[in-house]
């Protein structure tokens, strides 16, 4: 392990001897000794691992050194070592962030080096908590998480900045598949609250009757069952982001209970009266028109206007033909490391079969049909053959989906093209539409044939 260096400040030359000799029973800490707080203080620039100091120094009492040392570095910690038996003076230390406090006698420096064991390793978890997050902030890089270059995509890059910026709530809309939570992993993950949590709740997973708990957490006895205090998905992610998918799945009762909420910025858990504050970035996502369901009464209007915060609207991945191919690359070569198959690519008749399917299932789908491609492919070259779309039903009942107007159009003319073997003036007078009119879209890359 690297070197660990204490700081012990101590006025009793031959007290603190006997805690450096102890200390340095193990060969990682490099202990320096301090007799004044003054000499401590002067030598807090080299930042030390960990601080121990004797209560009753002559030129400074052990809570007002504390305060000094923690202005200068606040996360540092320190142990306090007194004569004093007071415990008036212990929990106050305790309350203003000590680590311990302890009495001198002849068990301190055997508490003394537990102490230092325990804080050690506390530190080395926090610091891995803050890898791990930094890996997760690096994993969920905009570059690296949207494989694009559509002009869609491009215009969604900005708003997500204009997010990460900023605290506004966030609303995604789209299709499922569309990458929703990818979205809203990025946005978290590149923003200030990138270290605090951010928590994903599917409001249509969780049954009604337990949602309100699930959202605002329970006291013991709330209701049959709830044996003991439970935090809810709020507190959870207090100081970080919360990411509630599906929220047009939203109960009506519960609607307003989340309004208050976040009007409010601040809860009672299920069955409790005390009042946890909040301080929250909500992202919220939805394949619904929740101005359509505020309209027929599902949706509350006040809790609509709260939570739209930033809208982006995800494009469906037929509206974004010209990110199939670099994604379907991309997934090709994720699925090839993940088995260890090599370089896989993607044949010319297996590219044209992509580029004629109009994806109803969008990026989930592509992704699942490319990782099963890249696995049963022979020779590391994904064929045609090797691409099987899920059904062809959906192209039947595609009516059931929510869409607009020119989208259903160019999912007719796509059909109508792939029936007619891509001859558009058959096409064009199957539909009664002029032959320009669908070149136009081809030219516009709204279709493609």
């Amino acid at each position: 392990m690297s070197e660990y260096n204490i700081y012990i400040v101590e006025d009793d030359p031959w007290y603190g001897e006997i805690l450096r000799y102890h200390l340095e029973l193990n060969p990682d800490y490099k202990i320096t000794r301090f007799e004044t707080a003054k000499d401590c203080l002067a030598n807090m620039h080299f930042r030390p691992d960990l601080i121990t100091i004797d209560f009753g120094l002559p030129d400074m009492q052990g809570d007002k050194l504390f305060e000094k040392i923690r202005e200068i570095n606040p996360t540092v910690p320190v142990i306090v070592i007194s004569s004093q038996q007071d415990v008036a003076v212990a929990v106050k230390l305790l309350k203003m962030g000590a680590s311990d406090y302890m009495v001198k006698d002849e068990t301190a420096k055997e508490l003394l080096w537990n102490s230092v064991i325990r804080v050690r390793e506390t530190q080395s978890l926090k610091k891995e908590v803050e890898t791990l997050k930094e890996k997760l902030g690096q994993k969920y890089a905009f570059e690296k998480i949207i494989i694009a270059q559509s002009d869609a995509m491009k215009h969604i890059f900005l708003l997500m900045e204009k997010a990460v910026k900023t605290k506004i709530n966030v609303s995604i809309t789209g299709e499922t598949g569309t990458g929703k939570e990818m979205i809203a992993k990025a946005i978290h993950y590149n923003s200030d609250r990138k270290k605090k949590n951010f928590v994903a709740v599917n409001m249509a997973a969780i049954p009604k009757d337990l949602a309100e708990s699930e959202l605002f957490g329970h006291e013991k006895g709330a209701f049959t069952g709830a044996a003991g205090r439970k935090s809810g998905k709020f507190e959870e992610a207090n100081e970080g982001t919360l990411f509630l998918d599906e929220i047009g799945e939203l109960d009506l009762n519960l609607q307003s209970k989340l309004l208050r909420v976040l009007q409010e910025r601040e809860l009672t858990r299920v069955g409790g009266n005390e009042v946890v504050k909040l301080d929250i970035r909500l992202i919220v996502a939805t394949h619904k028109n929740l101005a359509e369901e505020v309209k027929n009464g599902n949706f509350r209007e006040d809790l609509y206007f709260r939570i739209i915060g930033l809208p982006i609207q995800l494009p469906p991945l037929r509206e974004r033909s010209s990110d199939i191919l670099i994604l379907a690359k991309h997934f090709a070569d994720e699925a090839a490391k993940e088995n260890k198959l090599g370089r896989v690519t993607l044949s010319q008749e297996a590219k044209n079969k992509l580029m004629h399917y109009h994806f109803p299932g969008n990026i989930r789908e592509l992704k699942a049909i490319i990782e099963l491609a890249t696995v049963i492919c022979t020779d590391n070259e994904i064929k045609a053959d090797d691409i099987s779309f899920i059904s062809s039903a959906e192209e039947e009942n595609f009516l059931t989906e929510t869409k607009t107007l020119r989208s259903y159009n160019c999912d007719i003319i796509r059909h109508y093209l792939k029936k007619n073997n891509r001859d558009v003036v058959a096409t064009a007078k199957v539909l009664d539409i002029g032959a320009s009119t669908i070149y136009k879209m081809i030219q516009h890359k709204e279709i493609v044939i």
